[in-house]
């Protein structure tokens, strides 16, 4: 008797390990379904800047933000990630990446070699981009001066560090639905939409997520404790900007600067480098978004003297 129950413990953990396979299958674009396209460099630019590529990847501690060799170490509550090298090194960056190897990246979440990246890479919202606007970044990125260089291996205790791990994480919080635009609004406003849920990835910070670390929708924008540790990223909804206009959005945009003379600091303030970097005209369709983003209640913040999270 108890060896028969042994053996069907067995093959029905057997059986689990299996599904748990399967379902964990990293996702990945054959080369072969990527038709003939000539990218457009400049475009890819917009995307570079549109993405805030920079204010990760470029080497912390100088001043050339196209210097992408990776090394910022981002705290989390699952460990520290150390930001890759994505400059067109051969040895170091992604110099011997193809086409496919990259769209994968960006909107798979899977490596060249098969296997998950972490979520800290945001392709939960790059999975929305266009697939020409993500081939258009790769061919922007391959004008860039190579940066050697290899980036220590993330730091994430068991069982944050089990890449296989992250097939599960995905199945839960990762929409891959395509960007549709409204055709109710206008263009301007949909470029917007297009931009800050996309490359822009606004709702990746401005969010509070779960003890899993997946965005709580209902709370989208609504802002939260900060994923890096320390401080509170504030609601960009209306519930507490509904004093702000377009206009003031799309200088913040530009500028770093609020309405009442304030301006942005910490991690915001390497976003700002971007965006101030975009045409004016999708800074005005990115504030045409933001402002139209209805109330939400987000957490509260901690009282003085409190941890955020």
């Amino acid at each position: 008797m108890l060896r028969r129950i042994f053996l069907a413990a067995i093959l029905l953990a057997a059986i689990g390990l299996g599904v748990f396979w399967w379902l964990t299958i990293p996702k990945s674009i054959a080369a072969a379904s990527l038709p003939a396209y000539q990218p457009n460099v400049a475009n890819g630019q917009i995307m570079f800047n549109a993405g805030g590529c920079s204010s990760c990847h470029a080497v912390p501690n100088q001043p050339d933000r196209t210097r992408l060799g990776g090394g910022l170490a981002l705290p989390s509550p699952f460990g520290t990630f150390h930001v890759p090298n994505i400059s067109p090194d051969p040895n170091d960056g992604i110099g011997r990446w193809s086409e496919a190897d990259f769209v994968t990246a960006v909107v798979k979440g899977t490596s060249p070699s098969g296997t998950h990246y972490f979520p800290a890479f945001p392709y939960t919202s790059y999975v929305h981009a266009k697939i020409e606007d993500v081939r258009d970044l790769f061919a922007y990125l391959k004008t860039l001066a190579p940066v050697p260089g290899r980036v220590r291996d993330h730091d994430l205790p068991f069982p944050f560090n089990i890449r296989r791990n992250v097939g599960i994480w995905k199945l839960l919080f990762m929409d891959d639905r395509p960007f549709t635009p409204d055709p109710a609004r206008s263009a301007a406003w949909n470029r917007g939409a297009y931009l800050v849920n996309g490359f822009g990835h606004c709702a990746e910070c401005h969010s509070p997520r779960n003890f899993l670390g997946g965005i709580i929708e209902a709370q989208r924008f609504a802002g939260g404790p900060n994923p890096e540790g320390e401080g509170f990223v504030p609601n960009i909804t209306q519930k507490r900007l509904g004093e702000w206009s377009a206009k003031d959005f799309a200088y913040f945009l530009e500028t770093g600067e609020f309405p009442d003379g304030d301006s942005a600091g910490g991690s915001m303030a390497r976003v700002i480098k971007n965006t101030s970097q975009l045409p004016a005209e999708d800074r005005a369709a990115m504030a045409e978004y933001l402002k139209s983003l209805p109330p939400v209640e987000g957490p509260p913040r901690p009282k003085k003297g409190e941890k955020s999270g």
